[in-house]
Formats: structure tokens, C-alpha cells, sequence
């Protein structure tokens, strides 16, 4: 199964007993555009509250660490999410942000059939996907069957060494300004982390905002690894958020998934490592 899905496809998978359908747009007023308009027997997630657990102080982990694995996993049941559904994840950002972050997570847990919805809610009101408002019910279920994060990760640490080994590559998937430190509009200090490359999370997308074709994904990123092993590619952005829609794109290409740095530029920016301003 790619794991990226059409809102075409979406509309015929409404007869599944199976579908679970998970509302994960963002922003101060995101709860309360769910609760004015949803796709159809979507439910709600915050990224902030259900898909992190945020530190006392973003150098440790970054602004967005991920949230213990059994509080996931209890929020999955909750959800009505169990091993056998299949879980389509959409937001308001096209390519995905948060829907990237909670298929990335989904994954990691040992969760099979995810999909991200392919240019994200307004795509799928074009497409005639229908809607609701209000709340919707679901039948709770037992904590997601768990045992540890199951995708790769990386530690700063990692990140650190693999920066200056030419046998690895760490890529930064941030808007360009940002790698080149010419701006930085969350963080405190701009730049990017010494032996990183920029390949921006933009470039997975095309003009419309939906996913290259996976043959054009595969292309791009073959290239861009050369002789590399999969294992020694870490992707990382502000803070291990936007990092998901390119290892999303990653597995819709038919690569093998990198690993993930959590704390990303939010955390290696606070931690008094090696910074650049230079391309």
C-alpha cells in the first residue's frame, strides 16, 4: 500500500467498517474549524497536546518530542484505531504537516494501513469528499498493542557525527532562507547544522500542492543518496514535524525510510554545536 492516497480513493473506502478517518489540521483556531466542518466521521488531533509532549526547555528534545509510547498508544485506542483499521490522516497543509507527523507515527507504533490524504482538506472538498459538523462517535478501544518505537530515529549525537561523514547525509528539509540563515521566524538563532544539505519539504510537491508522482520522488532522492545506505540518511527540519512529509515521500518513492531527528534545528540550535550560514 503507498502511503499516500487520493481523495477520489477516499470517497470509495466510506463503505469500509475499517476506515478511520483522523482530522489533524492545526493552528490556534484548528479545534474549532473541526468543530464547524469536518470531512465526514473524521476525528481530531492535536499536534501539540496528542503528538508531542513538550519539554521544559526545547534544548532538550526540540519543540515538538514525541509523546511516550504508551500515551500513544492509549490515545489510539481512544481513537477506535486497532491493528486491522485503516487509518486515512488529512490536514490543511497539501503535502501534509501534522497528517506526515501522525503517519510517521502510526508507523512507528507497528501500524500498517496509514495513509495521508494527497493535498490535504481542500482537495478533498473539491473532490465532493463529504462533511459534517460538530463531534462524531466512535467506539473506544483497548491501548494500541505497542512495545517500542519501531522506525529509526536519531539522536543529536548522531546527528553530530553523521554531519561529517561523507558516508552519511543529513538532510534539512527547511525553506532555503532558513538553511541559509537569512531568516528564522520560530527559533532563536538561524542557520543550519554544519554538514547538513537542504532539499526543502516543498519539492516533494508539485505546483497544485499534491505529491510528485512516487517514479519522480525516487528520481529525485536516488540522486541526491548516490552510493549511501539507507540506514546513514537522517532528515530533519525545525522540530521533527515537516521532517515526516519527506520521509513520507521517502516510502512513496519505494526508498527504504531515514531516520528521523525529533529534536531537529529546534533543539541542534539551542545546544551550542556547530552552526553555518554558508550553503
Amino acid at each position: 500500500m503507498l502511503p499516500i492516497i487520493k481523495p477520489e480513493e477516499l470517497i470509495n473506502l466510506y463503505q469500509h467498517k475499517n476506515l478511520v478517518l483522523i482530522d489533524a489540521r492545526t493552528g490556534p483556531k484548528a479545534k474549532e474549524n473541526y468543530s464547524s466542518e469536518h470531512l465526514a466521521g473524521a476525528l481530531f488531533v492535536d499536534l501539540e497536546t496528542d503528538l508531542s509532549q513538550k519539554s521544559a526547555d526545547p534544548a532538550d528534545g526540540g519543540r515538538h518530542p514525541l509523546p511516550d509510547i504508551a500515551t500513544f498508544a492509549e490515545l489510539l485506542g481512544n481513537l477506535g484505531i486497532i491493528p486491522e483499521s485503516h487509518v486515512v490522516v488529512y490536514d490543511d497543509k497539501n503535502g501534509a504537516n501534522a497528517a506526515a507527523r501522525f503517519w510517521w507515527m502510526l508507523r512507528a507504533i507497528g501500524h500498517k494501513k496509514v495513509q495521508v490524504l494527497d493535498g490535504g482538506y481542500a482537495a478533498a472538498l473539491a473532490a465532493g469528499v463529504p462533511v459534517n459538523s460538530g463531534s462524531e462517535v466512535t467506539v473506544k478501544q483497548p491501548p494500541y498493542p505497542h512495545t517500542t518505537w519501531q522506525l529509526p530515529t536519531a539522536t543529536i549525537a548522531d546527528v553530530a557525527e553523521a554531519a561529517q561523514n561523507p558516508d552519511a547525509l543529513v538532510i534539512d528539509v527547511r525553506e532555503a532562507a532558513r538553511y541559509r540563515g537569512e531568516t528564522e521566524p520560530i527559533d532563536l538563532v538561524a542557520g543550519h547544522i554544519l554538514g547538513a544539505v537542504n532539499f526543502p519539504f516543498a519539492g516533494n510537491l508539485t505546483r497544485e500542492g499534491f505529491y510528485l508522482s512516487p517514479t519522480a520522488l525516487k528520481t529525485k532522492y536516488k540522486q541526491a543518496l548516490g552510493n549511501r545506505k539507507p540506514e546513514n540518511v537522517i532528515v530533519h527540519c525545525g522540530s521533527g514535524v515537516t521532517a515526516c512529509l519527506t520521509i513520507l515521500a521517502f516510502e512513496q518513492a519505494g526508498l527504504r525510510i531515514p531516520k528521523l531527528y525529533v529534536g531537529s534545528w529546534s533543539e541542534w540550535s539551542r545546544s551550542g554545536r556547530p552552526i553555518s550560514t554558508e550553503i
